[in-house]
Parts: C-alpha cells; structure tokens; sequence
C-alpha cells in the first residue's frame, strides 16, 4: 500500500526514534511512505487559538501535497496530536466550499489545491493498522508474540474526542483500538483510570505543576494495575510520560520509573526487529526491563 506519510515535527526532533522505528515497521506491513518532506507543523491546535486561518491554510497545504502523491491511497500521520488538528481543519474545509475556495485561492501560487473528497483520508497509523491492514493480517506477520508483557495503553486526547470530528459514526470502536493492538501483538492490555485523558502537555508551558501532576497520576495508576509499560500513539504525550517522567515523579511524592512506548516499537518488537534497532536506548526512562522480557520470551 502506497501512503502520502507526515511524520510530524515531534517524531524528527524530540522523538527521532518514533521516526525511525516507523521507517522500520514500514515495509514489513507492506506500506510504501511517501514522506510529505515540504509540509507544515499541523498547528497542534495552538496556531488556531490565535489565527484559525493560517492554521487552516497550513494544513490545507499539507493534504494538498498529500493528495499529489500518484497512487497514494491516502495520507498517513503517526501523531494523534496531529490527527486531531487535521481532522478538524478537514472538517471545516469540507463543510463550507466558499472557504474552502478562499483558503485554495492562498495556496494557488504554489499551485496547490486541497479537493474535498469522501474518498480521500488522513490516518494516524493506529487506525491505519485496524482499519486498512486488519487485525487478521496483523497478526499473521507476527514472528515474536509479546507474551509476558502486561501494556498500558494511553490514547491521549486528540485521538478519541471529539468523536463527531474524528470518524467514530463509521468507526464507533476507535476508543478500543490500542487495546486490540497490544492483545493481537500477544501482550495483555492493562485497564487503568488514565488511559483516555489528557497527559497535561498541552499545558506544561502554563502551569508545569498541574501538567505534570496530570502525568504523574496517570503513570502511577498504570504501575499500580500492574503495567510492565505504557505505549502511546502520540509523540507529545511520550514527552510529558517519559522525557518529563522523573520531573513527575516528584510532583506525586511516589517513585514511577515506567517505561513508555511508541506504538511503532511495540509494532516492531513483535515482527522481529530488534530493540536497538528500534531506538529504545534513546528514552529517558530506561526501557531494559521490557527488553529483557521480550528476549526472554524470544528465547523460550
């Protein structure tokens, strides 16, 4: 399957192992990227506070250059953060054709245009791997069962509301699908309180203290249901788990030290790629202990 692929600004600056474990798990699930290299930062919904324009015309830009891809069959994103935005700036672009041909009309010297089309999509690469390749076929190019490890999941916000704006009429089960992923991968999936709120990044630069008291709680719950690991299909969300977790840590008086995945290394554990390879020396908290287990079970 040919994608139009944007990987974000997060996953090749903060989070260069994001980027480079999706170019890993690529090709052994079939997917050709075409990596969208001259796109714009989707906003991440703070461009739209202060000008809902430019940041509709940022990302008009981007699903323009997305639907320029010959052959593609639609555009892929591996940030849920980005979703979100996107989603909502498609949203407003297909309803109204006047703005829509207002917003066109800026991207015209660059002889771009975005054309509304209901067969045309954007997907993080969560819904992608549930909606496009199917759990089925998933699991068939399993070759290293991630049995033994308990996996909290963590959806974050922008990717499970509002559900009117991000497809669940078509998709109702889109707040289960991290879930389906860990099992199908041969991993338990952790039930836990914070699986589906905010890790409070969106505020970590007006208030760190609530930001990371948000995080804190939420990494404490999943190590208190038993969570080997949490896994995320957002890079900004693992920036306030992992890279702010010691931070955390002191803000809920408790110690935490639990590792956080990308949701392309917990992919590309169970087809076979190698910890290493997938760039999980790079995280602040130290993930040895999920590596030792999967050898463990490689082993065995």
């Amino acid at each position: 399957m040919k994608l139009a692929y944007w990987p974000g600004c997060v996953s090749r600056g903060f989070t260069p192992e994001l980027h480079g474990s999706m170019a890993l798990v690529a090709p052994k699930l079939g997917l050709e990227l075409v990596e969208l290299d001259r796109a714009s930062c989707c906003g991440a919904g703070v461009i739209a506070e202060h000008n809902q324009e430019l940041a509709d015309t940022l990302n008009a830009r981007t699903f323009a250059l997305a639907q320029g891809v010959d052959g593609a069959a639609g555009m892929m994103n591996i940030c849920s953060t980005c979703q979100g935005a996107q989603s909502e700036c498609q949203e407003r672009l297909d309803a109204d054709s006047g703005y829509r041909d207002h917003i066109n009309g800026t991207l015209s010297d660059q002889g771009l245009t975005y054309e509304k089309s209901g067969e045309w999509w954007n997907k993080n690469f969560m819904w992608l791997l549930v909606e496009e390749i199917g759990l089925d076929k998933l699991a068939a190019k399993v070759v290293r069962p991630l049995e033994g490890l308990r996996i909290a999941p963590f959806y974050g916000c922008y990717i499970v509301r509002p559900t009117h704006r991000l497809g669940f009429e078509a998709h109702p089960n889109r707040h289960k699908y991290l879930d389906h992923l860990i099992e199908i991968l041969g991993a338990e999936s952790v039930s836990y309180a914070g699986s589906h709120k905010c890790c409070g990044f969106p505020v970590i630069t007006m208030n760190r203290a609530t930001s990371l008291r948000q995080a804190g709680r939420h990494l404490a719950d999943a190590i208190d249901a038993g969570a080997d690991c949490l896994v995320t299909p957002c890079p900004l969300c693992h920036l306030n788990l992992d890279m702010q977790q010691p931070d955390a840590a002191k803000f809920v008086e408790r110690d935490l030290d639990v590792p956080v995945l990308h949701l392309p290394q917990m992919v590309g554990l169970a087809l076979g790629l190698e910890p290493k390879e997938l760039g999980m020396d790079k995280h602040v908290v130290k993930t040895k202990d999920v590596q030792v287990k999967v050898a463990e079970v490689a082993a065995a």
